[in-house]
Order: structure tokens, then C-alpha cells, then sequence
């Protein structure tokens, strides 16, 4: 039992460790759905749970910018939680945003 439980804490490390690097990574790479970066650190407040920031002026501008379609295929994503983020307040975005063509997801 213990050699399954240590087993188990090393997983557990391990994954945490995966996350933290995506985060840093997501944070200071290229960004998704061609919205960099540092615009999705911009807009992390806003979709960020129990006290969601509204969006700034740089977080609309960087989704402005944003492939909504690709968006979209992240709506469901366990990846989304797992960062801190709310899937249903990220799909609130563009339209608190007042986009153009907002995406209904």
C-alpha cells in the first residue's frame, strides 16, 4: 500500500509540475488561437472565479484579434479549469468585449 501511495504522490507531482510549466509557457509563448500570450494573461482576471474582474481594454484588444472558432474547441476543455479559468466566463468574453461577431459556442 505504501509503494502505491508513493507511487500515486509522484504522479500527482509530476502533473502539477506539467501544469506550471504550461502555464508559464502559455503565458510567455506565442499564445493560442492567434491571441498572444500576454493578452491571455490580460484577460485571466476576467475568467477567473469567485470575483471576475471586467475586461480590459488590452484583453478586448488581444480577443479582437482572436480565431473564435478555435476559441470555441476550448469551451468544454478540462485544460481551461486546470489553469484557474472558468470555461463559461471565457465564453463571456466577446460579448462583454462588445465584439463584432461574437461567437455563440
Amino acid at each position: 500500500m505504501e509503494h502505491y501511495l508513493g507511487k500515486k504522490t509522484v504522479t500527482l507531482a509530476l502533473v502539477a509540475i506539467v501544469l506550471s510549466s504550461v502555464s508559464i509557457e502559455v503565458s510567455q509563448a506565442q499564445g493560442i488561437c492567434n491571441v498572444s500570450g500576454e493578452g491571455l494573461m490580460s484577460c485571466k482576471p476576467s475568467v477567473t472565479p469567485p470575483n471576475p474582474s471586467a475586461p480590459t481594454a488590452q484583453c478586448c484588444s488581444a480577443l479582437a484579434k482572436a480565431d473564435m472558432g478555435c476559441l470555441c474547441a476550448y469551451k468544454n476543455s478540462q485544460w481551461l479549469p486546470s489553469l484557474g479559468i472558468d470555461p463559461k466566463l471565457a465564453m463571456q468574453l466577446p460579448e462583454k468585449c462588445k465584439l463584432p461577431n461574437a461567437p455563440h459556442c
